[in-house]
């Protein structure tokens, strides 16, 4: 734990996404936070109300716990009582004191992009974290069609949290291939290219200014380099029958920062 603490430290970045610690790992995990000055955030897993209730009493007595990313796992839940769920869940969110914002995301009750904007029109208080990797991916959006951007752009103003990922429109996760070349000089420059990043950039880059229009002047706008592990990342199996990951997603995650820091200068 210490050394992953440290690497995220020093390659700069000022903040852990990951899992609500308990018991001792909670004590090692806040000793580290500390020595290494990094805030903190969770993922949730809630199917109903109750369910993210108790989660939040769990992360408030961590006292760690700077928001939580939400991911309800109610796929079929619609209309109404989604609405009412998801309403609720803001409510408990208040009343903790501990910021909740609903992902975009497959499997859980935002999966479809359709409905997630009609949830945003029926509940105007809906807070999301924006990764649009799964809508590119669900939508086998290859190109991004004016009617999707139109949908996509309904979203922008709800967001409170980014998750930096690139889908192609077939996997959900890709590599972003970097060019290495030299410039007139002789110094070394790195170049990264892909026509979907193009879009998420974009993307990224609303969020931060819709998010920028409404912030508080101690609020914070996460951007979670978010990379996941086989079967998030793409993998082949070499001839001595090894499964290899097709990328490095530590470099990629370092690359994503750059993107983010180089984004929020032109907000």
């Amino acid at each position: 734990m210490e050394e992953k603490v440290r690497r995220i430290a020093e390659a700069g970045y000022d903040g852990i996404n990951g899992m609500l610690p308990e018991g001792r790992e909670a004590e090692r995990l806040a000793q580290l936070l500390d020595q290494y000055n990094l805030s903190y955030s969770v993922n949730a897993y809630p199917k109903t109300a109750e369910e993210l209730d108790v989660f939040l009493t769990k992360a408030k007595s961590f006292g760690r716990v700077d928001f939580v990313n939400v991911q309800v796992i109610r796929p079929f839940l619609v209309g109404e009582e989604a609405v009412k769920l998801l309403a609720d869940m803001a409510e408990l969110s208040r009343t903790a004191g501990i910021p909740a914002y609903i992902e975009t995301h497959r499997g859980t009750i935002t999966q479809d992009l359709l409905r997630t904007v009609e949830y945003a029109k029926a509940f105007p208080g809906l807070e999301l974290t924006i990764d649009f990797s799964h809508y590119v991916v669900a939508g086998e959006m290859h190109t991004v069609s004016g009617e999707a951007e139109a949908l996509l752009q309904t979203l922008l103003p709800l967001t409170k949290s980014i998750h930096a990922r690139v889908s192609n429109g077939e996997q959900v996760q890709i590599n972003i291939p970097m060019i290495e070349s030299m410039d007139e000089e002789g110094a070394a420059n790195c170049e990264f290219e892909h026509t979907m990043l193009q879009h998420f950039q974009r993307w990224w880059l609303g969020g931060m200014r819709s998010w920028h229009q409404k912030a508080q002047e101690d609020e914070v706008l996460p951007f979670v380099c978010e990379l996941g592990p086989p079967p998030y990342a793409i993998t082949v199996v070499g001839q001595d029958h090894v499964q290899s990951e097709v990328s490095d997603r530590w470099t990629q995650a370092l690359l994503f920062a750059r993107i983010a820091r180089s984004l929020w200068e032109q907000v």
